[in-house]
């Protein structure tokens, strides 16, 4: 569809929204993509070279550097719906980004910054002062893309509304969005990486302060022609209004006639039986108590409407699935291991050309952009041609397919690491853990090919999963929980890899997730995610068959039981 040609017929009395803002809302979100993408990619080798930090010290700052990078959105969602409004929430994160990039980039210009050379065999390591201003950028950079990130997508929505536009362009905007995004991801892994190995890191982080400092120019330079909602009410308040108040009227008995708290026009007279005991927040004790003269709620926080209390229930649900897609983002989360992988393998494409190691997790995400092309308009169509009627996969088959394929991906990547390991032993580097043995990077391949597809079934129908099973005033706590399962990924992928690290080491023997990964056994690693991957896949199984039919299923009434 043409996102163009019906922005531009629709009323074109109002100045300000439409298409001409688009560009400069997808712009800021693009450009912050591809900075912090290109600076969190090669991270790893910066932290170990400059900072002289071990391998498991360094994937564990990044672990939750990229928790807060995904958790952040969420504060942002809250805060501008609720207090400070879209537009000022992404000209906060585009400052906090520039600035947070600023001091990064300074770090590598600075000597004092860093850690001095070597002398001898004597390195020195990083001081408190200097790790501090590190910690600093990354939470900078942090609350910049909760900001950015959290609002971006809504406020370009808001653009598209306000010129009345149909359902139909208001999707072609949400295609639009994911497409930019892949590509600013695929750009960020591939072109900023490739500048920082080839120019260092002076450059290489310098060209993502340009960026972000274009971005923010830009969107403040249009300012004059964005509409800027109104903020309201917020869910998370709501929420904690419903436990409050069931808590308060704990002491309520049920009986058959009992009146509840609606808004008024609302469809929904009285609540599900499922989660009962918040059912008690929206019972109404004494009306003369409990209710203003106008109808509404005396207390809020004593007294919510049965909306607020279905909606509560809603989230609660689908919580366990959830569960399942956030362990399965952990076998996505071990990008910093692969980087040392591929560091000591030969990346040679060309005689002349040879891949940075940071850059191999763009195939995750071109991996995924193919498979997505050719399931929609190859392999579906083709399968119902075949059978002769529509061919389709729900949304829970699709997370199901999505975390055994991700079973495969961590299996296909021990595979590859034991062979990596043994050439290493046969050619003698095991005390040189950044020797380049003879074996071809691309081994990797089927691990990121593998891990593309996975999140290509799983992220995609989780977030559409989330999106149809909530209530539609729920849309942004939707947009948020998967990036909130990748943030609480973080944090228990960091748990099991300290876990490994402190039992591996036991009896003197080196660590499964050692610096010196010829000495180490990544592959043993690799082998107890695939395990517990599979134990996620049972669990989520069990979860799916809890949950019961989905919307769409009960809608559509050819496939009740998922």
């Amino acid at each position: 569809m043409n996102l163009k040609e019906p922005l531009i017929q629709t009323n074109n009395n109002n100045p300000k929204g439409g298409f001409r803002a688009l560009p400069f809302i997808l712009g800021c979100s693009a450009l912050e993509k591809i900075a912090t993408i290109g600076v969190m990619t090669n991270m790893i080798v910066y932290l170990r070279k400059e900072y002289r930090m071990e391998a498991a010290q360094g994937a564990n700052v990044l672990f939750f550097w990229s928790a807060a990078i995904n958790f952040m959105p969420v504060i942002g969602a809250f805060l501008a719906d609720s207090y400070v409004g879209r537009f000022s929430a992404i000209s906060i994160g585009s400052f906090a980004t520039l600035l947070g990039l600023i001091i990064l980039w300074l770090t590598s210009v600075i000597p004092e910054a860093t850690p001095g050379p070597c002398v001898a065999v004597e390195c020195e390591s990083a001081t408190t002062l200097q790790l501090l201003v590190l910690y600093t950028c990354f939470g900078l950079i942090s609350i910049g893309s909760g900001g950015i990130r959290s609002s971006c997508l809504a406020f370009g929505a808001d653009q598209i509304i306000s010129k009345g536009n149909k359902t139909t362009v208001l999707e072609s905007l949400f295609k639009w969005y994911y497409v930019i995004t892949s590509v600013s991801l695929i750009i960020g892994m591939t072109c900023v990486v490739y500048i920082q190995d080839m120019f260092g890191w002076k450059v290489g982080f310098g060209v993502p302060v340009l960026l972000i400092f274009i971005s923010s120019l830009s969107f403040f330079l249009a300012s004059p022609f964005y509409v800027k909602s109104q903020v309201k009410a917020s869910l998370v308040t709501g929420f904690a209004q419903v436990f409050v108040a069931a808590y308060k009227r704990r002491s309520i008995t049920f009986s058959s006639s009992q009146l509840y708290f609606t808004t008024k026009g609302s469809s929904i007279l009285s609540p599900t039986q499922k989660f009962r005991f918040l059912n008690k927040a929206c019972i109404i004790k004494k009306a003369e108590e409990d209710l203003s003269p106008c109808g509404r709620a005396s207390d809020p926080w004593s007294l919510c409407t049965v909306e607020q209390v279905e909606e509560l229930k809603a989230l609660i649900k689908i919580i366990p699935i959830w569960s399942t897609g956030m362990f399965m983002s952990i076998t996505i989360s071990q990008s910093s291991f692969q980087v040392l992988q591929a560091s000591t393998m030969d990346r040679h494409i060309l005689s002349n050309f040879e891949i940075p190691a940071a850059s191999l997790s763009a195939f995750l995400v071109i991996s995924l952009i193919i498979w997505v092309s050719l399931y929609d308009r190859v392999i579906i169509p083709v399968a119902s041609k075949i059978k002769g009627k529509p061919i389709y996969l729900n949304l829970k088959q699709k997370m199901g397919i999505g975390i055994l394929i991700s079973v495969s991906s961590m299996a296909a990547l021990a595979i590859a690491e034991r062979i990596r390991r043994e050439t290493a032993t046969r050619e003698g580097f095991s005390d040189n853990p950044d020797g380049v043995v003879d074996m071809s990077v691309l081994w990797l391949l089927p691990h990121l090919c593998l891990g593309g597809i996975a999140e290509a079934f799983n992220a995609i129908a989780q977030n559409e999963f989330y999106y149809t099973e909530l209530p539609k005033c729920m849309s942004s706590v939707a947009t948020c929980l998967f990036e909130m399962g990748i943030c609480v990924a973080n944090l228990v992928a960091s748990f099991i890899m300290n876990v490994v690290d402190n039992m591996s080491r036991k009896g003197g023997e080196e660590s499964w997730v050692s610096s010196n990964i010829n000495k180490g056994h990544y592959d043993y690693y690799c082998w107890l995610l695939a395990t517990l991957s599979m134990a996620n896949f049972v669990y989520y199984l069990i979860c799916s068959k809890a949950y019961g039919p989905c919307i769409e299923e009960q809608d559509d009434g050819t496939n009740v039981d998922c």
